[in-house]
């Protein structure tokens, strides 16, 4: 490409060359500006995080002798993702936490070079044991399977673990992809035999290798595998049993006639956690979805900000509990000047739904124990294009419940079925400041005085052909801060809700300085979103009812708390 530089005189370039480096030296560089990103009052104060670092995935949550025990990713070193080893924390609620330090880093020759996430599994004799993936050659992330055991089982907090000596247990045959065959499930116990699963990848399908074993030493691979779908790499595969009626948590070990099964897989390049519920027999090693296309419109955990989740059976609540991290959405750079990144989500109590097509999600019951101060509204009649302000408490930490009741449907817009499997993008097209029939109707949080900032996590009902309801749940943080370089994406999912016969629908949102975690129609559809206000930080962050639809809507209740900060990260 043609310069204008390159025809003037060598004098005149040395010239500008001397006044330029004059220049540089006349004026010294500013020292960088720090982002608002890193203000202290954007830490969350009661969803669980490590003192600082970085944190990713929880990978073998378990309960032992009165303990909760929480494994996950972590890296000592930095804010960024390298160096990832596994850290410990207990706890005896789920709630306020004690740091253990490390658990597991490379120490033997099939997880020299990288300690990756896994699971745990409690022996028939009580033991518990974690298996994780080990990476053993420095070329390449070559993926073996290993297991750790504790060094003293009688210790409830399980301080330290050993790596016996025929390690590894699992490594990938001739012929699969040896950099995509990882994060060992939690192992179940049928007919004299152990089974775990290990996520992996053939051509595009994800696959659910099966491996059976006596001894819990020596494995031998099924020969098909549990299941698979067109979808990539399934990682942080979970597999377990649900009842068939009833909120009861069940052993993974757990098979009879009773039971349904639930796969979920974290689907590498969307970056999302699906599942499928269906039957498994244990004699052929299938698993069959009930819906046959669920591996295709597929159901999530989490709408949101979600990923590499994993469940666990809590034997002292009988109740089966999810797990799962939620990332940060700013820039790696702000996360290095800040210290630290990522969260936990507030764990849930999950089950299967009274109609047997989906789960059901709730906070466990113990993250009430932080509620403090608390105001309540009640049928209040919100107009069509307005909202009111929820005062008399902070809002910046707090757990707000309220329940609508819709007088009337017939102004719902018409459902375009184009976005069955899109509601993200049909929240896009028709966000929380675009009028409707039915809503938009919500909650604004994290908002500030005068609305330049707010976070909006709202519901919008349809209906299709048929005259049926549509409901939409959407999280809408494209006005959540008015900062730069945030990774500010609208979350959706439709709701299977009986608003028809009964005209109410119900939202609890869990909010927390840089978190909104959402639950739609008592847990049916769940949506997390991290957000950054520059605005609405601390005690200037504001909370807002709001109906922007063409009908009346009624808040027939609705009550809000300030949270306590949790315990967090103090020595055992």
């Amino acid at each position: 490409m043609w310069n204008p530089l390159w025809v003037l005189r060598p004098w005149l370039l040395l010239l500008l060359l001397q006044l330029a480096i004059g220049s540089m030296e006349a004026v010294a560089p500013s020292p960088p500006v720090p982002s608002f990103v890193t203000n202290p009052l954007l830490r969350t104060g009661y969803h669980f995080q490590p003192p600082k670092n970085w944190i990713n995935e929880a990978g073998g949550p378990l309960y032992y002798k009165g303990w909760y025990h929480l494994f996950y990713q972590y890296n000592p070193k930095g804010a960024d993702w390298v160096n990832t080893l596994w850290a410990h924390s207990v706890s005896r609620d789920l709630i306020n936490w004690n740091v253990l330090g490390l658990a597991l880093e490379p120490s033997i020759r099939s997880d020299q070079y990288g300690v990756w996430s896994g699971s745990a599994t409690i022996l028939l004799d009580g033991t518990p044991v974690l298996v994780y993936t080990g990476i053993n050659r420095p070329d390449t992330p070559y993926q073996v399977q290993n297991v750790a055991i504790p060094k003293n089982k009688s210790d409830p907090l399980l301080r330290e673990w050993v790596k016996p000596d025929y390690n590894p247990i699992i490594v990938p045959d001739s012929g699969m992809n040896v950099t995509q065959f990882r994060d060992p499930s939690t192992a179940w116990h049928i007919d004299g035999q152990w089974r775990i699963l290990v996520g992996g990848e053939k051509g595009s399908h994800g696959q659910a290798y099966v491996y059976r074993s006596t001894d819990f030493k020596h494995w031998v691979r099924a020969k098909h595998p549990l299941h698979s779908a067109t979808s990539g790499m399934w990682e942080c595969l979970d597999f377990f049993p649900v009842l068939i009626q009833g909120q009861k948590g069940l052993d993974t070990s757990e098979h009879s006639g009773r039971v349904k099964y639930v796969l979920k897989s974290s689907l590498e390049k969307a970056r999302y956690d699906y599942y499928t519920i269906g039957t498994y027999n244990s004699r052929t090693e299938r698993y069959v979805p009930d819906d046959l296309n669920g591996d295709y419109h597929r159901l999530r955990y989490d709408y949101g900000k979600f990923y590499a989740s994993k469940t666990f059976f809590d034997p002292a609540r009988q109740r089966r509990v999810l797990v799962g991290w939620a990332n940060e959405s700013d820039t790696v750079p702000d996360d290095i000047a800040k210290g630290w990144s990522g969260i936990h989500a507030i764990p849930r109590k999950i089950w299967l739904d009274p109609g047997g097509k989906q789960l059901v999600q709730w906070p466990i019951e113990e993250v009430e124990q932080l509620r403090r101060k608390s105001v309540s509204v009640t049928n209040k009649v919100v107009k069509p294009r307005n909202h009111f302000e929820v005062k008399g408490l902070e809002t910046y930490q707090a757990d707000v419940e309220v329940s609508f009741e819709i007088p009337s449907l017939e102004r719902a817009e018409p459902f375009d079925h184009a976005f069955s499997n899109d509601a993200p993008k049909l929240c896009r097209m028709k966000g929380a400041d675009n009028k409707g029939g039915v809503g938009p109707f919500g909650l604004w949080v994290l908002a500030s005085a005068n609305l330049e900032e707010k976070t909006a996590v709202f519901f919008r009902i349809f209906k299709d052909g048929h005259g049926k309801p549509v409901v939409l749940m959407c999280t809408d943080p494209s006005k959540s801060s008015l900062g730069r370089d945030l990774d500010k994406p609208t979350y959706a999912g439709f709701v299977n809700s009986n608003v028809s016969s009964s005209g109410k629908i119900s939202l609890r949102s869990l909010i927390d300085h840089s978190v909104v975690e959402s639950f739609g129609a008592g847990g049916k559809t769940c949506i997390i979103s991290r957000v950054y206000p520059s605005i609405a930080i601390g005690q200037n962050a504001h909370l807002y009812v709001f109906n922007n639809g063409d009908v009346d809507v009624k808040v027939s209740r609705l009550k809000a708390w300030e949270m306590e900060s949790s315990k967090m990260n103090n020595s055992a």
